[in-house]
């Protein structure tokens, strides 16, 4: 069995479980230490029994709790050369969390315990980001927020997941006339921004086959998308195109600021 659960998700900070029976990774570190060890006792996980923190990139929504639990906890941390170079060079990385950092490799899969993990570069704004596949007792999960665009080797990284979490960060037109900056809204539209829910429609629309069991919608903006609004932009075109004879895959948003359901293969 693997299982995946959102203890936070959005601009403000985001940190997902990925575990098994005998393994818990947590993906990014981007709330508070205190939110972190909360979200793992309402699933039942002691902070201490964490294989690894992966971390996709180095925004202030990724790492930011992950020096004051690194400082509690004795958990390794995983990340590209690129994101740990800016990690260390930020001054928020204490001696004992240096001995701890262990770099990743796009296309190199590893493993933690029973959990296979597969890292794939993605387009963002940051030093060499990174996202997730993960693969345990024959099933897979697949992950992908903070990307601009999709190529096909994501593609290929998320194909065969039976769990995808998938950024639908933004309404484009929400995001047009609002408030922000013109320069911040071409950046978040950019091919190294963030993912319309229009475009993780097309990318989930690639990504559809009868094993799909969930698709959960992450990372959106607060000011620029509502969860209903991505939730039924996905929904039509996912019923649309569904064409196999098994139900069409469930789709959840994972909330913002408390753990979301969790949600198991077995």
């Amino acid at each position: 069995m693997i299982t995946l659960c959102s203890i936070a998700s959005g601009s403000s900070g985001n940190c997902i479980y990925i575990g098994t029976e005998n393994t818990h990774l947590l993906v990014d570190a981007g709330i508070s230490a205190k939110r972190m060890e909360e979200g793992l006792h309402s699933i039942g996980v002691e902070p201490d029994k964490l294989g690894a923190i992966l971390i996709t990139h180095e925004h202030t929504d990724h790492v930011q709790g992950l020096s004051v639990f690194s400082k509690r906890h004795a958990v390794p941390v995983y990340a590209t050369a690129g994101t740990l170079t800016r990690y260390l060079s930020s001054g928020k990385c204490s001696a004992e969390l240096a001995g701890r950092l262990n770099e990743v490799e796009y296309g190199k899969s590893f493993s933690v315990g029973d959990i296979e993990v597969s890292p794939f570069a993605i387009s963002h704004d940051a030093v060499k980001p990174v996202s997730y596949a993960f693969r345990a007792g024959g099933h897979k999960i697949g992950m992908a927020t903070d990307l601009g665009k999709y190529d096909e080797t994501i593609v290929e990284s998320l194909r065969g997941s039976e769990i995808l979490y998938l950024e639908a960060n933004h309404d484009e037109n929400m995001l047009l006339a609002g408030s922000y900056p013109y320069e911040l809204k071409l950046r978040i539209m950019g091919g190294r921004g963030h993912l319309s829910n229009d475009a993780a429609s097309e990318l989930i629309g690639r990504l559809l086959h009868e094993s799909l069991r969930v698709i959960v919608l992450g990372h959106l903006s607060r000011e620029n998308n509502y969860p209903e609004l991505a939730y039924e932009t996905v929904r039509q075109d996912v019923c649309r195109e569904w064409g196999f004879p098994a139900p069409a895959p469930e789709i959840l948003v994972a909330n913002r600021d408390k753990p979301s359901r969790r949600l198991s293969l077995e």
